[in-house]
């Protein structure tokens, strides 16, 4: 059966920033093959204790967003969960027939922004050029989308689906190089949080872009099926 005839296989969640309700509830009525979480989750506990009454009925696969990097706890609640084995960023897999490749994070000046020269080759780099107390990437560094992760992506990773936190360019505050990635990988839909809206578009190479709004439940068919 097709996907149009099935558009609620898979279903993508907005930036829940500490609410849950419409994902669980969106689950038990759909009963989804799988639910992709677009980041900014504002975890006070690890994230199994918010979706305990659905894990079991549905896949459960997520990517970061540039909040769920604001504090060491938040940060540990969703990278050390039970659910941590299921991001999505940098990585594809393949759910009801269809892959979905997964982008989190949120470029950064200081890292790298598109349509300028990277700051820095790779993460070894950034680091070689820090002083010596410095041992390792400060946490809120790790939202940043890195140039030689990126592009390593473009040429690695092939998918119908790409699911990024930040937007391509039909969203005002979007970027080309989310368009250009999905071109790359081959995808037909792209679909993001991050700007908290709702809508859906077409980038001029005819993939299809929903944007999820705060809180919203999107279908592959790009309906909105529950919103704040």
């Amino acid at each position: 059966m097709s996907d149009k005839l099935m558009p609620n296989k898979i279903i993508f969640c907005g930036d829940p920033h500490g609410c849950f309700a419409n994902i669980i509830s969106a689950v038990h009525k759909y009963r989804p093959e799988a639910v992709i979480l677009l980041g900014d989750f504002n975890l006070e506990v690890p994230l199994e204790n918010y979706l305990r009454t659905i894990i079991g009925m549905t896949q459960i696969y997520w990517i970061p967003g540039n909040h769920d990097f604001d504090s060491t706890a938040e940060h540990e609640n969703l990278f050390h969960s039970a659910l941590s084995y299921n991001n999505l960023h940098l990585k594809v897999i393949k759910v009801g027939g269809l892959r979905i490749a997964g982008l989190g994070g949120i470029f950064m000046g200081r890292i790298w922004m598109p349509g300028e020269i990277p700051k820095w080759v790779d993460k070894k780099h950034w680091l070689k050029h820090q002083p010596n107390s410095v041992a390792k990437i400060p946490l809120h560094l790790n939202a940043a989308i890195w140039h030689h992760e990126f592009e390593s992506m473009k040429k690695q990773i092939r998918a119908d689906i790409l699911v990024t936190h930040e937007a391509p360019s039909c969203h005002r505050h979007g970027f080309e190089a989310i368009d250009e990635l999905g071109k790359a990988i081959g995808a037909k839909q792209i679909f993001h949080g991050h700007h908290h809206v709702y809508y859906s578009d077409k980038l001029s190479g005819g993939i299809e872009v929903t944007g999820v709004a705060i809180g919203g439940v999107t279908n592959l068919a790009g309906e909105q099926l529950m919103k704040r």
